[in-house]
């Protein structure tokens, strides 16, 4: 399936249902008076958001969506029908937003959330409903009213807990892949990954998911390489997994060139939780490793997790670090000296740390 993450849609609610003009007709009935009924209420256009959905490829099919017309009254007092209603159905983190595509309507952040974008017109009154005293023969009914159309946009932020940011071929995919059941590209040249990917995590019996979106290069946010356009979908996390390439001449270089991109980009990336990663290491040697791992320290001011997918080392590190500022902003953290107890129980035992598989290429 491709991934689409934005869309434009033209939607209509339904016109109101005229209301009728007619008179009681009865052998024997001298007075019957009118008996014309109102008209039905147009249908109204809903967005909502259901699992099971992580793009907007469906509205690259479909992008009119009308609401029915509400049926006419009818005589003997008999109502019309209410028009059919139109749902769009959107994944979870889907905004919509006016036509000049900066007005923020709705922002669809819970399974099950509904949100009505367009009310139908009501329906007219028939003539039975101005019947007074005075006017006991009214010879007119209301039309329906019309109903309301636009065109909105729809943007899909997808929901994730910790996010995958770093250069092109800095080993996401790969990382992703290794963690969770994920299955993304994975060659050896830039820009492998073109669209976002999802995947659920595991470590010590708690699973959060992981986004991996498409490298950074110096210029993202003016739109060079890919451009910044994917990094909404990180802007909902809670901790970012900044990964920097072993292979990289500099890596201190390397980490300020996709901080900078984040911070031009904003959207509260910068104030964000950042766990800085050198990745690949197993293409070192102990020198070298040493030689650039201070480099890296000395440029994002915090001592890097030393990560290799191929071989399994630093990769329960890395989970159970992201694991730790999920939790935090959960509010439920446990204690330092209860994890470090847990962690001792499960070594002791000899259990396997769960959530990794080896991982093969590069990304």
């Amino acid at each position: 399936m491709k991934f689409l993450d934005e869309a434009k849609v033209y939607i209509r609610s339904g016109d109101g249902g005229a209301g009728a003009v007619s008179f009681r007709r009865e052998k024997f009935i001298e007075f019957g008076g009118p008996d014309g009924g109102d008209g039905g209420r147009g249908g109204d256009v809903w967005v909502e958001a259901v699992n099971g959905l992580n793009t907007l490829i469906d509205f690259r099919f479909q992008q009119h969506f009308k609401a029915k017309t509400g049926t006419h009254g009818m005589g003997r007092n008999r109502t019309g029908a209410n028009g059919e209603d139109v749902t769009l159905k959107v994944p979870v983190g889907t905004q919509i937003f006016e036509e000049d595509n900066e007005t923020l309507i709705v922002d669809m952040t819970v399974e099950g959330q509904r949100f009505r974008i367009a009310k139908g017109g009501n329906g007219g009154f028939g003539n039975a409903h101005f019947k007074t005293s005075t006017n006991q023969a009214p010879d007119w009914a209301n039309p329906g009213l019309e109903g309301e159309e636009k065109t909105v946009w729809l943007r899909l932020k997808l929901i994730a807990d910790a996010g995958l940011v770093g250069l092109p071929n800095a080993g996401k995919s790969t990382f992703l892949a290794s963690v969770t059941r994920a299955r993304p590209k994975i060659a050896n040249y830039p820009f492998t990954t073109l669209h976002p990917n999802l995947g659920v995590a595991t470590v010590d019996e708690r699973e959060f998911i992981l986004a991996d979106i498409p490298g950074l290069i110096e210029g993202a946010h003016e739109g060079v390489g890919i451009g910044d356009r994917f990094l909404g979908h990180v802007e909902r996390t809670r901790v970012l997994l900044h990964l920097v390439s072993a292979q990289e001449e500099e890596v201190g270089k390397a980490y300020k060139t996709v901080r900078y991109e984040l911070d031009a980009y904003g959207g509260g990336l910068d104030d964000k939780p950042e766990i800085v990663a050198l990745s690949q290491i197993d293409v070192l040697d102990e020198a070298e490793l040493k030689k650039k791992a201070a480099e890296l320290k000395k440029a994002c001011g915090q001592t890097p997790l030393l990560l290799s997918a191929i071989t399994g080392k630093g990769m329960t590190d890395a989970l159970r670090a992201l694991r730790d500022v999920i939790v935090a902003a959960q509010g439920n953290r446990p204690l330092p000296e209860k994890r470090e107890k847990n962690r001792r129980n499960r070594d002791d035992d000899g259990n396997l740390e769960a959530g990794l598989d080896d991982g093969e290429g590069d990304d």
